[in-house]
This record gives C-alpha cells, structure tokens and sequence, in this order.
C-alpha cells in the first residue's frame, strides 16, 4: 500500500416537505427509501495510482497511465484510503471486515477507460452499523448501514461545449471513493434528508471528507419505491442516479414517489428502472432499465490481494477519532444546559462546536455564547457566505463582548452596533465601546431625573397607564432610550419606570 494524506470543508441547505394534497394522496400507501452516498475521501492522490487528486484542474491533466488503463501497469493502493474507511467503521459502530476482497465492476461507459470500475463486493472493508436521525418531533429513528466499501470514481462526460459531442475528463478517474449504503429503513423524503445529512455531517466531522457538493465530494444516489400501507413485501424499485444536494435529493422523492403511486393507481407497473433528476423541471425522468448484479460480471480483481487489516493497523487509524456528533450534542445539553434545538445547531459541524466551546469557557456564560453564535454570528457569516473558520469576528473578541453585555458595561441591543464594528474590523469590544461613547449609562442619578422630566410631560399618559393600560409602559421605556440614545440599562430604566408611575 502506499501512504497519503488529508484535504479541507463546507455545508447544508433547509427542507420543504410534502405539501398537504399530497400527504393525504399517499396515505394509503408506505414510501420504502434506500440511499447509496458516494463520498470522496481525502487524500491527496488516487486509490490505486499517486496522480493528484485537486479540483478544477484542466481537463485530461490529472490522469496517469494507472488511471488510463494503459497496458502493463498496476494498481497500488493508497493506505490512506484504507485508513479512512476504517475511521468512518468505527463512527458508525460497525463492522470492520479483517480481509476484505476488491472486485471488478464490468460495464462500458466513455467514461471508464479500463472498461471496469475497481469497487468491493462480496467482501466490503465495512459491515453493518447504525446511525440515529432525528425526526420532525424530537424523537431519534436508527436507521442501518448495510456496508460502505471502497471503490474508483469514474471519469466525467461534458456535454455542454462541444455542440453535439461529448467531451471526456479523466482527471475524476481513480479517485477514491467511499459508498455507504444504507438500509431501506426510510420512509419518507424528510427522513432521507436527515440520514443523508447525518452522513454529511459525520465525514466532515472525523475528517475523511470535504463533503463538498459542488465539487461532487458528496453525491447520493435512491432507491425508491411504493407499497400499500400494511403491505410487507417491497414494491419495485427506482434508483435515482448522482443528486448533489440535499433540497434536490427531497425535491426528486417526492416527485418520484407521487409518480410511482400515480402509475400503479391508474393500473400500470412500475419498471425496474434507473432515473435522472431534472432540477429545471423538477421531475425524474427514466435514464436505463436497472442492471442486476450478475449485469456487472464481479470477480475478484486479479491484480490485488486481498485487503487483511491487523489490530495495530485498525487502532492507529480510530486512536485520535474525536468525540463524536451525538455524543457532543448531547453533552451540550447537560453540561450547558442548552435545548436539544440549540445543541442540534452548535453541534452541525465540528468547527462550530470547537468555537462555541472556545466562547463559553472564555466569556463563562454558556447560553449567552449559544444565542449570539446561532442568532448574531450565524446571520453574519450566511450574509457574507463565510464559514465559521473564517469569521471576522473570533472566539477571543466574541467572548469579550459578551463579558461586556454579562458585566452591564453594554445592553443586548447595544452589543449588536458592537459586534458589527468588530465585523468591519474596528478592533474588540473595549476598543470599540469606547471609541463610539457606548458605554450603558446605569447611574440611577443619571436615569431618575430624566424620567421625571419624561413622566411629568406626558400626564395623559401617565393616566392611561394607571388606569390599566399596560401597553402605554412600553411608549415611557422608548421615550427614555431615545433621550439616552439606547444607553440606559434597560433593567434600571423598567425598576425606576414602574415605581414612578405606581398610582
């Protein structure tokens, strides 16, 4: 085997759910979901030959003889991609196959050179696992990992310069790929979301993956079908081929679903059949009939020894594994005391969690650091299109300013003028404060005449209120910050409001 090494990150996109028409016209019938997530390990060479493997280099330049399928040569697997999978194995709580076989995946495709694509087969370096998905209401489903084996990407076919000709880019080829096949544990395009999301979330955070969509770091392939509600054996399958995004992959389920019940409804069948998702029209639409097994012709790869993987190999590659996603989750709860909603944000990814902590050890209010990084920071670093690694704003001059709101040096609304100078690059929150005279007034000798003056100007008012009319409270509350220009302490400014204007 040969050694390599690691790569870099990015994530996500919201869901939209099934409208009710079509809730109520599949009630009669169970959505069965199967997902196969291809994702791109990080090593910095392909599995089988030492060509780099880089992103957007010029077509054909990252392509050597091994990847070309060229005569004489030899594949040479790269560790690293061996040590990867095997991180991934143990995050899922799986299996880890001590001998596992590679085997050649027989099919032609302008794509292929060698006409074969090298994967696993009957031997897979992973077994079975489980993760947990959380659902709508709060409550976890755990949902089987049948396997994940090591296989080649292929290359990539280019249609759209070549004006009825297709162009081929074999930089893609022979670079290594985990697949991780799920169960058909899932039964809706909700709960296929947040598996393919949990995966996500879990090979960016052991650091096997960039998870990277655009650059097709991360695609996902589903299997579907339909049965009725009550119905045991499975319906025939559709596999939906290569969706890069979460959105896409909930937008084709639910056309394909609606169109499985549609045909068998109006007294069709549904084709074993592999499907394209066509985001412009959103709708699938039929590529080839689906191939069996047996259509690839495996056989163990001639030209590769069995994988054996000892124990000290399996412990160095799992020995620095970090805490994982749910366990991290589920400490912030109890040590922090933060919702399952809050935890569930801070815990996306791994960066985000290193940052909260960084910010609650430093400012030593945990809550206060959870609302500002999911409210203030998260809708700064979305405008700007940045991820947390990158904030203007770091943990140190974060958690300063959120000394400054907890010590009553600033009010809430106040910390947000600050925290946008410390985005602009106006220096940290003392500096800042100072600069811009923001300092809270909270010297009661200061805030009591000025509502005199306030109360004794406005006696209708003051009438209103006493007579019942709570709501007027908030009219003396903006008469005084106006005056202070937002200065006041706004726990002072109510203490002294209330006890004036007591009948």
């Amino acid at each position: 085997m040969r050694d390599d090494g690691p790569a870099h990150f990015v994530s996500a996109l919201p869901l939209t759910g099934p409208t009710p028409q079509q809730e109520s016209h599949t009630m009669s019938w169970e959505t069965v979901i199967g997902l196969e997530i291809h994702t791109q390990l990080a090593t910095r060479s392909k599995i089988f030959s030492g060509a780099p493997t880089r992103f957007g280099a010029a077509p054909n330049t990252q392509a050597c003889a091994v990847d070309l399928g060229l005569p004489g040569v030899l594949p040479v697997l790269n560790r690293e991609a061996v040590r990867l999978a095997l991180r991934f194995g143990r995050a899922v709580a799986a299996e880890i196959a001590r001998r596992s076989v590679f085997a050649r995946k027989n099919y032609f495709y302008p794509d292929l050179p060698k006409g074969y694509q090298i994967s696993q087969y009957e031997l897979p370096i992973v077994g079975r696992g489980q993760v947990e998905i959380l659902l709508e209401d709060g409550t976890t489903k755990p949902i089987g990992v049948t396997r994940a084996h090591l296989e080649e990407d292929a290359g990539k076919s280019l249609h759209e310069d070549f004006h009825g000709l297709t162009g081929i880019d074999l930089n893609r080829a022979g670079t290594p790929l985990l697949e991780i096949v799920s169960e058909p544990d899932l039964r809706s395009p909700h709960e296929a979301v947040a598996y393919a999301r949990k995966i996500h979330q879990i090979v960016r955070w052991i650091g096997i993956s960039d998870g990277n969509m655009q650059e097709g770091s991360f695609r996902m392939d589903a299997n579907v079908s339909v049965r009725p509600r009550g119905e045991t054996r499975l319906g025939t399958r559709t596999e939906i081929k290569n969706i890069n995004s979460f959105r896409f992959l909930e937008r084709a389920l639910v056309f394909e679903i609606e169109r499985q019940i549609e045909v068998i409804e109006s007294g069709g069948r549904i084709v074993q059949e592999t499907r394209l998702y066509d985001a412009e029209r959103d709708e699938t639409r039929s590529m080839r009939t689906k191939e069996e097994a047996n259509d690839y012709r495996y056989f163990p790869d001639p030209d590769l020894l069995p994988l054996v993987i000892d124990e000290d190999f399996l412990a160095t590659a799992t020995a620095d594994l970090p805490e994982l996603p749910d366990v991290r989750r589920e400490r912030f709860q109890q040590d922090y005391g933060l919702s399952q909603y809050d935890a569930g944000l801070l815990t996306a990814n791994r960066e985000l969690a290193d940052h909260f902590e960084a910010v609650a050890a430093r400012c030593g209010d945990a809550k206060l650091a959870a609302n500002w990084i999911n409210g203030e920071l998260a809708a700064a670093l979305n405008k700007a299109g940045l991820a947390i690694e990158d904030s203007p704003v770091g943990t140190e001059r974060l958690a300063g300013l959120l000394v400054r709101i907890s010590d009553g040096t600033i009010s809430g609304k106040i910390a947000k003028q600050v925290f946008e100078a410390i985005w602009a690059g106006e220096g940290d929150a003392d500096t800042v404060i100072e600069s811009k005279g923001l300092r809270q007034i909270s010297d009661a000798g200061t805030i009591e005449p000025l509502i005199d003056a306030i109360v004794a100007a406005n006696p209708a008012q003051v009438e209103q209120y006493r007579a019942g009319k709570e709501k007027v409270f908030g009219f003396f509350v903006g008469q005084v910050m106006k005056q202070t220009q937002g200065k006041a302490n706004p726990q002072q400014v109510n203490e002294i409001l209330r006890r004036k204007l007591a009948p």
